[in-house]
Protein backbone atom coordinates (compact mmCIF):
# COMPACT_ATOMS: atom_id res chain seq x y z
CA UNK A 1 0.00 0.00 0.00
CA UNK A 2 1.26 3.45 -0.87
CA UNK A 3 0.40 6.99 0.05
CA UNK A 4 1.59 10.38 -1.11
CA UNK A 5 4.38 10.23 1.47
CA UNK A 6 6.69 7.26 1.96
CA UNK A 7 7.76 7.21 5.59
CA UNK A 8 10.99 5.35 4.88
CA UNK A 9 12.26 8.46 3.05
CA UNK A 10 11.59 10.75 5.99
CA UNK A 11 14.31 11.87 8.37
CA UNK A 12 12.47 12.44 11.67
CA UNK A 13 14.60 15.52 12.26
CA UNK A 14 12.59 17.19 9.48
CA UNK A 15 9.57 17.24 11.76
CA UNK A 16 11.26 19.57 14.22
CA UNK A 17 9.44 20.08 17.51
CA UNK A 18 6.02 18.41 17.40
CA UNK A 19 3.04 19.25 19.60
CA UNK A 20 0.72 16.28 20.16
CA UNK A 21 -2.59 17.98 20.85
CA UNK A 22 -4.60 15.92 23.32
CA UNK A 23 -7.25 16.25 26.00
CA UNK A 24 -9.09 19.46 25.22
CA UNK A 25 -12.48 20.62 26.48
CA UNK A 26 -14.96 18.36 24.72
CA UNK A 27 -17.04 15.50 26.08
CA UNK A 28 -14.46 13.19 24.54
CA UNK A 29 -11.56 14.50 26.64
CA UNK A 30 -10.75 11.16 28.31
CA UNK A 31 -10.67 9.30 25.00
CA UNK A 32 -8.48 12.03 23.52
CA UNK A 33 -6.00 11.71 26.38
CA UNK A 34 -5.69 7.99 25.61
CA UNK A 35 -5.29 8.62 21.88
CA UNK A 36 -2.78 11.41 22.36
CA UNK A 37 -0.62 9.51 24.82
CA UNK A 38 -0.52 6.49 22.49
CA UNK A 39 0.53 8.76 19.60
CA UNK A 40 3.09 10.57 21.76
CA UNK A 41 4.69 7.30 22.90
CA UNK A 42 4.87 6.00 19.33
CA UNK A 43 6.55 9.18 18.09
CA UNK A 44 9.04 9.26 20.96
CA UNK A 45 9.98 5.62 20.32
CA UNK A 46 10.97 6.64 16.80
CA UNK A 47 13.09 9.59 17.87
CA UNK A 48 10.63 12.37 17.07
CA UNK A 49 10.93 15.48 19.27
CA UNK A 50 7.30 15.21 20.37
CA UNK A 51 5.59 16.81 23.37
CA UNK A 52 2.12 16.56 24.90
CA UNK A 53 0.07 19.75 24.58
CA UNK A 54 -3.36 20.01 26.22
CA UNK A 55 -5.24 23.10 24.96
CA UNK A 56 -7.50 22.94 28.03
CA UNK A 57 -4.51 23.61 30.27
CA UNK A 58 -2.23 25.80 28.16
CA UNK A 59 -2.59 28.92 26.06
CA UNK A 60 -2.63 28.29 22.31
CA UNK A 61 -0.06 31.08 21.98
CA UNK A 62 2.50 28.61 23.32
CA UNK A 63 2.13 26.60 20.10
CA UNK A 64 4.34 29.22 18.46
CA UNK A 65 7.27 27.29 19.92
CA UNK A 66 6.42 24.20 17.80
CA UNK A 67 7.09 23.34 14.17
CA UNK A 68 3.99 21.20 13.57
CA UNK A 69 1.06 19.60 15.36
CA UNK A 70 -0.35 16.09 15.50
CA UNK A 71 -4.05 16.54 16.32
CA UNK A 72 -5.28 13.79 18.63
CA UNK A 73 -8.20 15.86 19.91
CA UNK A 74 -11.73 14.52 19.49
CA UNK A 75 -15.05 16.36 19.43
CA UNK A 76 -15.59 20.07 19.85
CA UNK A 77 -12.62 22.46 19.84
CA UNK A 78 -10.45 19.75 18.31
CA UNK A 79 -12.27 18.07 15.45
CA UNK A 80 -14.64 20.85 14.40
CA UNK A 81 -12.31 23.26 12.60
CA UNK A 82 -11.58 25.55 15.56
CA UNK A 83 -8.09 24.30 16.43
CA UNK A 84 -7.39 23.89 12.71
CA UNK A 85 -8.22 27.58 12.21
CA UNK A 86 -5.91 28.60 15.04
CA UNK A 87 -3.08 26.53 13.56
CA UNK A 88 -3.72 28.01 10.10
CA UNK A 89 -3.46 31.54 11.52
CA UNK A 90 -0.21 30.63 13.26
CA UNK A 91 1.21 29.00 10.13
CA UNK A 92 1.76 25.66 11.88
CA UNK A 93 1.32 22.53 9.70
CA UNK A 94 -1.04 19.98 11.25
CA UNK A 95 -2.39 16.51 10.64
CA UNK A 96 -5.76 15.71 9.14
CA UNK A 97 -8.41 17.77 7.40
CA UNK A 98 -8.58 21.55 7.13
CA UNK A 99 -10.95 24.06 8.69
CA UNK A 100 -14.00 23.67 6.45
CA UNK A 101 -13.86 19.88 6.11
CA UNK A 102 -13.37 19.45 9.86
CA UNK A 103 -16.33 21.70 10.65
CA UNK A 104 -18.64 19.98 8.16
CA UNK A 105 -17.47 16.50 9.13
CA UNK A 106 -18.28 17.23 12.76
CA UNK A 107 -21.84 18.26 11.82
CA UNK A 108 -23.79 15.11 10.99
CA UNK A 109 -26.72 17.06 9.57
CA UNK A 110 -24.68 19.15 7.14
CA UNK A 111 -22.63 16.10 6.21
CA UNK A 112 -25.88 14.39 5.21
CA UNK A 113 -27.01 17.42 3.21
CA UNK A 114 -23.76 17.49 1.24
CA UNK A 115 -23.79 13.75 0.70
CA UNK A 116 -27.41 13.81 -0.41
CA UNK A 117 -26.64 16.56 -2.92
CA UNK A 118 -23.73 14.56 -4.37
CA UNK A 119 -25.32 11.12 -4.56
CA UNK A 120 -23.73 9.55 -1.47
CA UNK A 121 -26.36 7.26 0.06
CA UNK A 122 -27.08 7.85 3.77
CA UNK A 123 -29.91 6.62 6.04
CA UNK A 124 -33.16 8.60 5.96
CA UNK A 125 -33.28 11.30 8.65
CA UNK A 126 -35.26 14.17 10.12
CA UNK A 127 -34.09 17.28 11.95
CA UNK A 128 -35.77 17.60 15.35
CA UNK A 129 -36.57 20.55 17.57
CA UNK A 130 -38.84 21.22 20.53
CA UNK A 131 -41.83 21.83 18.22
CA UNK A 132 -41.41 18.71 16.08
CA UNK A 133 -44.43 16.45 15.62
CA UNK A 134 -42.73 13.29 16.91
CA UNK A 135 -45.59 11.07 15.73
CA UNK A 136 -44.99 12.25 12.17
CA UNK A 137 -41.27 11.51 12.50
CA UNK A 138 -42.06 7.95 13.58
CA UNK A 139 -44.51 7.60 10.69
CA UNK A 140 -41.84 8.69 8.19
CA UNK A 141 -38.78 6.89 9.58
CA UNK A 142 -40.35 3.87 11.28
CA UNK A 143 -39.21 2.14 14.46
CA UNK A 144 -36.73 1.55 15.86
CA UNK A 145 -34.83 4.74 15.06
CA UNK A 146 -31.82 6.57 16.43
CA UNK A 147 -31.75 10.07 17.90
CA UNK A 148 -28.39 11.80 18.08
CA UNK A 149 -26.83 15.24 18.59
CA UNK A 150 -25.49 16.54 15.28
CA UNK A 151 -22.18 17.76 16.70
CA UNK A 152 -20.92 15.12 19.10
CA UNK A 153 -18.83 12.01 18.68
CA UNK A 154 -18.12 8.77 20.53
CA UNK A 155 -21.87 8.05 20.60
CA UNK A 156 -22.42 10.74 23.26
CA UNK A 157 -26.11 11.63 23.63
CA UNK A 158 -27.36 8.91 21.28
CA UNK A 159 -30.52 6.90 22.00
CA UNK A 160 -32.11 3.95 20.24
CA UNK A 161 -35.85 4.59 20.23
CA UNK A 162 -38.03 1.47 20.08
CA UNK A 163 -41.41 3.00 20.96
CA UNK A 164 -42.92 6.30 19.84
CA UNK A 165 -43.40 7.30 23.48
CA UNK A 166 -39.60 7.31 23.97
CA UNK A 167 -38.85 9.87 21.27
CA UNK A 168 -39.45 13.03 23.32
CA UNK A 169 -37.08 11.87 26.07
CA UNK A 170 -34.46 10.83 23.52
CA UNK A 171 -34.68 14.29 21.97
CA UNK A 172 -34.18 15.91 25.39
CA UNK A 173 -31.08 13.78 26.05
CA UNK A 174 -29.52 14.65 22.67
CA UNK A 175 -30.42 18.34 22.99
CA UNK A 176 -28.35 18.56 26.17
CA UNK A 177 -25.28 17.71 24.09
CA UNK A 178 -26.13 19.90 21.07
CA UNK A 179 -29.06 22.14 20.04
CA UNK A 180 -29.05 20.49 16.61
CA UNK A 181 -30.64 17.02 16.89
CA UNK A 182 -31.40 14.48 14.18
CA UNK A 183 -33.52 11.34 14.06
CA UNK A 184 -32.20 8.64 11.76
CA UNK A 185 -33.82 5.53 10.32
CA UNK A 186 -32.60 2.20 11.70
CA UNK A 187 -30.45 0.13 9.33
CA UNK A 188 -30.05 -3.35 10.76
CA UNK A 189 -27.68 -5.41 8.64
CA UNK A 190 -24.36 -4.61 10.29
CA UNK A 191 -21.97 -1.83 11.32
CA UNK A 192 -18.74 -1.20 9.42
CA UNK A 193 -15.97 1.33 9.07
CA UNK A 194 -13.27 2.11 6.52
CA UNK A 195 -10.14 4.09 7.31
CA UNK A 196 -8.71 6.54 4.78
CA UNK A 197 -4.96 7.17 4.75
CA UNK A 198 -3.32 9.42 2.18
CA UNK A 199 -6.05 8.86 -0.42
CA UNK A 200 -6.05 5.08 0.08
CA UNK A 201 -8.85 3.09 1.72
CA UNK A 202 -7.73 0.64 4.41
CA UNK A 203 -9.34 -2.80 4.81
CA UNK A 204 -12.95 -2.57 6.00
CA UNK A 205 -13.75 -3.58 9.59
CA UNK A 206 -17.05 -5.17 10.57
CA UNK A 207 -18.07 -4.25 14.13
CA UNK A 208 -20.17 -6.65 16.20
CA UNK A 209 -21.12 -5.09 19.56
CA UNK A 210 -22.55 -7.32 22.27
CA UNK A 211 -24.95 -4.64 23.41
CA UNK A 212 -27.69 -3.14 21.25
CA UNK A 213 -25.46 -0.94 19.13
CA UNK A 214 -21.92 0.42 18.98
CA UNK A 215 -22.25 2.91 21.84
CA UNK A 216 -19.68 4.63 24.08
CA UNK A 217 -19.44 1.60 26.36
CA UNK A 218 -18.88 -0.79 23.43
CA UNK A 219 -16.28 1.53 21.92
CA UNK A 220 -14.14 2.22 24.96
CA UNK A 221 -15.05 0.16 28.01
CA UNK A 222 -16.12 -3.34 27.01
CA UNK A 223 -13.74 -6.06 25.94
CA UNK A 224 -16.35 -8.25 24.23
CA UNK A 225 -17.02 -6.07 21.18
CA UNK A 226 -15.94 -8.07 18.11
CA UNK A 227 -13.98 -6.55 15.24
CA UNK A 228 -13.65 -8.51 12.02
CA UNK A 229 -10.93 -7.48 9.59
CA UNK A 230 -11.10 -8.87 6.93
CA UNK A 231 -14.73 -7.84 7.10
CA UNK A 232 -16.22 -10.91 5.47
CA UNK A 233 -17.67 -8.86 2.60
CA UNK A 234 -17.20 -10.19 -0.93
CA UNK A 235 -14.05 -8.75 -2.50
CA UNK A 236 -15.95 -6.86 -5.20
CA UNK A 237 -18.36 -5.36 -2.67
CA UNK A 238 -15.53 -4.32 -0.38
CA UNK A 239 -13.66 -2.66 -3.25
CA UNK A 240 -16.83 -0.81 -4.32
CA UNK A 241 -17.46 0.50 -0.80
CA UNK A 242 -13.82 1.50 -0.34
CA UNK A 243 -13.96 3.57 -3.53
CA UNK A 244 -17.26 5.17 -2.51
CA UNK A 245 -15.87 5.89 0.96
CA UNK A 246 -12.98 7.81 -0.60
CA UNK A 247 -15.52 9.80 -2.64
CA UNK A 248 -17.64 10.47 0.47
CA UNK A 249 -14.47 11.66 2.26
CA UNK A 250 -13.47 13.89 -0.65
CA UNK A 251 -16.95 15.41 -1.11
CA UNK A 252 -16.60 17.00 2.33
CA UNK A 253 -13.16 18.33 1.41
CA UNK A 254 -11.40 15.99 3.85
CA UNK A 255 -7.68 15.32 3.51
CA UNK A 256 -4.83 13.41 5.09
CA UNK A 257 -6.46 10.69 7.09
CA UNK A 258 -9.80 9.86 8.66
CA UNK A 259 -12.51 7.24 8.94
CA UNK A 260 -15.84 6.76 7.18
CA UNK A 261 -18.50 4.75 9.03
CA UNK A 262 -21.29 2.94 7.19
CA UNK A 263 -24.17 0.54 7.78
CA UNK A 264 -25.51 -2.38 5.77
CA UNK A 265 -29.14 -3.45 5.57
CA UNK A 266 -30.26 -7.07 5.51
CA UNK A 267 -30.44 -6.95 1.68
CA UNK A 268 -26.76 -5.99 1.46
CA UNK A 269 -27.21 -2.30 0.59
CA UNK A 270 -24.79 0.11 2.27
CA UNK A 271 -25.48 3.57 3.73
CA UNK A 272 -22.76 6.01 4.76
CA UNK A 273 -23.22 7.31 8.27
CA UNK A 274 -20.55 9.88 9.11
CA UNK A 275 -16.92 10.89 8.73
CA UNK A 276 -14.43 11.10 11.59
CA UNK A 277 -11.70 13.59 10.71
CA UNK A 278 -9.72 12.91 13.92
CA UNK A 279 -10.34 9.23 14.67
CA UNK A 280 -9.40 7.49 17.87
CA UNK A 281 -5.88 6.18 18.28
CA UNK A 282 -6.36 4.09 21.43
CA UNK A 283 -5.84 0.35 21.90
CA UNK A 284 -9.54 -0.11 20.99
CA UNK A 285 -9.35 2.12 17.92
CA UNK A 286 -10.29 1.13 14.40
CA UNK A 287 -7.83 2.88 12.07
CA UNK A 288 -4.78 1.31 13.79
CA UNK A 289 -6.55 -2.06 13.61
CA UNK A 290 -7.15 -1.77 9.85
CA UNK A 291 -3.66 -0.39 9.24
CA UNK A 292 -2.16 -3.41 10.98
CA UNK A 293 -4.05 -5.74 8.63
CA UNK A 294 -2.69 -3.66 5.73
CA UNK A 295 0.84 -4.20 7.03
CA UNK A 296 1.40 -0.96 8.93
CA UNK A 297 2.41 -1.07 12.59
CA UNK A 298 1.05 1.57 14.96
CA UNK A 299 4.42 3.33 14.88
CA UNK A 300 4.49 3.36 11.07
CA UNK A 301 0.91 4.61 10.93
CA UNK A 302 1.58 7.50 13.29
CA UNK A 303 4.73 8.47 11.41
CA UNK A 304 2.94 8.31 8.06
CA UNK A 305 0.15 10.59 9.32
CA UNK A 306 2.69 13.08 10.63
CA UNK A 307 4.74 12.87 7.42
CA UNK A 308 1.76 14.20 5.45
CA UNK A 309 2.39 17.58 7.12
CA UNK A 310 5.71 17.79 5.25
CA UNK A 311 4.00 18.21 1.88
CA UNK A 312 4.35 21.64 0.37
CA UNK A 313 1.07 21.47 -1.54
CA UNK A 314 -1.65 23.75 -0.16
CA UNK A 315 -4.55 22.11 1.66
CA UNK A 316 -7.31 21.50 -0.89
CA UNK A 317 -10.91 22.11 0.21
Amino acid sequence: MHSAVEVKQVDVKQFGKVAVLLGGKSGEREVSLKSGNAVLSALLRQGVDAHAFDPAERSLSELADYDRAFIALHGRFGEDGTIQGALELMGIPYTGSGVMASAVGMDKWRTKLLWGASGVVTPAFELLDAHTDFAQVVARLGLPLFVKPANEGSSIGISKVKQASELAEAYAVAAKADPLVIAEAFVGGGEFTVGILGGVALPIIRIVPKNEYYDYEAKYLRDDTEYHCPSGLAAAKEAQIQQEAIQAFNVLGCSGWGRVDFLMDVAGNHYFLEVNTSPGMTDHSLVPMAAKVAGLSFEALVLRILAMTLKDAPRVE
